[in-house]
């Protein structure tokens, strides 16, 4: 069968790469993609966000399945027009997509529906939002209500942090997404990533995975959209797991059944491990970047196989098989990330990187410029590695990343500090 990719970045990349391995698969096609993409399907010049053109190509190529990567194109009703059309589509509509377009919305069905979750308030009002800062303590948490690339929240270590959080957010650093903040308690503990395959009825576990947010090491300097991540995260144990479905991901498929709207694709849940147990941090509405360079590589089924259950309606009960290996990847950034990365500037080496054992190189923000490959965005590569534990993932991953050639990027030099920290005690 043909299928239609929509994406550009890393996570479109390990996608269009666990896709090119299945036997059902005819064509690839990859709209926008990138230069690695490319070397496993086609990439074809497509606005996601021009309905018509999809439509018009998607019956012209005969595309059997579209499958939305990035969250923008789902909140901007993709699934719905190829709903409309009969073309099936692996994602949630636009209502269901609320679940990350609107931090809101997710606090307010996790109160309806008592999904555990930090207190909170919503303000559309800066002054008012101010107000509610004075009668709180820090640290305390600032979010943007909409989409803003992974940079939309401030854990504000005092209150001054917290008022400019406010105060940038209403006048307009994230446009319209900050027209409304969050405001929300402080979660003490550790943060992990759950996802879940979801086909509108029910919800299936699919991986776990832990994130660096933060653009230092040892967690330092400001949320980007991700420097790198391991899979599986040993935190989420299985009985952690077992909570986690039933408090939090069941009641919110119901919820979102009742609302008129039932959640299908990738259902994402940002987790804090607090001491009461698991709490809902957010939701996102698809694969993470770059947890999806970490979590797929490790998948034993059919992607393709997978996804089409969902669209349909038929996921199966069994959860799908991993690798017990460990997978670690490292994002490799142009400087000035994230506030305002330096473009254009020549990578040389992914070929070396590539040629080691057990790693994958995908791409994120690259163009080509003949054989010339340059850097053209804030997040770069991801250099992602297999091995047998995190410290080997970890150490595989790091000499790829020495073996690339790019002094306009950086990286992070501890992903993976939590668990190769719990390993030693273990030891």
């Amino acid at each position: 069968m043909n299928v239609l990719l929509i994406g550009s970045g890393g996570r479109e990349h390990a996608m269009a790469n666990a896709l090119a391995k299945s036997p059902l698969l005819t064509r690839l096609y990859i709209a926008p993609g990138n230069p690695g993409a490319a070397r496993v399907g086609e990439n074809v010049d497509l606005d996601a966000g021009d309905h018509v053109a999809v439509l018009r190509f998607c019956r012209e190529m005969g595309i059997a399945l579209v499958v939305v990567g990035p969250e923008q194109p789902l909140i901007g009703g993709l699934v719905d027009a190829l709903t409309a059309a009969d073309i099936l589509a692996f994602g949630p509509t636009k209502d269901a997509a609320q679940l990350e377009g609107s931090k809101g919305f997710t606090k307010d069905l996790c109160r309806d529906y008592a999904i555990p979750t930090a207190a909170y308030e919503r303000f559309s009002n800066k002054n008012a939002a101010l107000l509610y800062l004075r009668r709180k303590t820090a640290p305390i948490v600032v979010k943007a209500d909409g989409l803003a690339a992974g940079k939309g929240v401030v854990v504000a270590t005092t209150l001054d942090e917290a008022e400019r959080a406010v105060e940038a957010m209403f006048a307009g650093v994230f446009g319209q997404s900050g027209a409304e903040v969050v405001i929300e308690e402080f979660l003490e503990g550790e943060e992990a990533s759950f996802f879940t395959i979801c086909d509108g009825t029910r919800a299936v576990p699919f991986a776990t995975a832990q994130d660096h947010k933060r653009v230092g090491d040892g967690d330092t300097g400001p949320n980007t959209g991700g420097m790198g991540a391991y899979s599986p995260a040993s935190v989420v144990t299985p009985e952690i797991e077992a909570r986690v479905m039933a408090e939090i991901i069941e009641p919110t498929m119901r919820a979102m059944r009742e609302k008129g709207a039932p959640f299908k694709g990738v259902l994402y849940a940002g987790l804090m491990l607090t001491k009461d147990g698991p709490k809902l941090i957010e939701y996102n509405n698809r694969f993470g970047d770059p947890e999806a360079q970490v979590i797929l590589p490790r998948l034993e089924d059919d992607l393709l196989s997978i996804m089409l259950a969902a669209a349909r309606g038929e996921v199966s009960e069994a959860p799908p098989r991993f690798s017990q290996r460990v997978a670690l990847t490292v994002v490799l950034a142009a400087k000035g990330y994230p506030a305002t990365p330096l473009t254009g500037s020549e990578i040389k080496g992914v070929e070396k990187a590539e040629a080691a054992p057990d790693v994958v190189v995908t791409h994120a923000g690259t163009r080509a410029a003949g054989a010339r490959l340059l850097a053209a965005g804030g997040r770069v590569l991801n250099v992602t590695a297999l091995a047998d534990s995190v410290a080997e993932a970890q150490a595989k991953a790091y000499a790829a990343v020495d073996a690339i050639d790019w002094p306009g990027g950086f990286c992070r030099r501890d992903i993976g500090w939590r668990e190769i920290a719990r390993a030693k005690k273990r030891d």
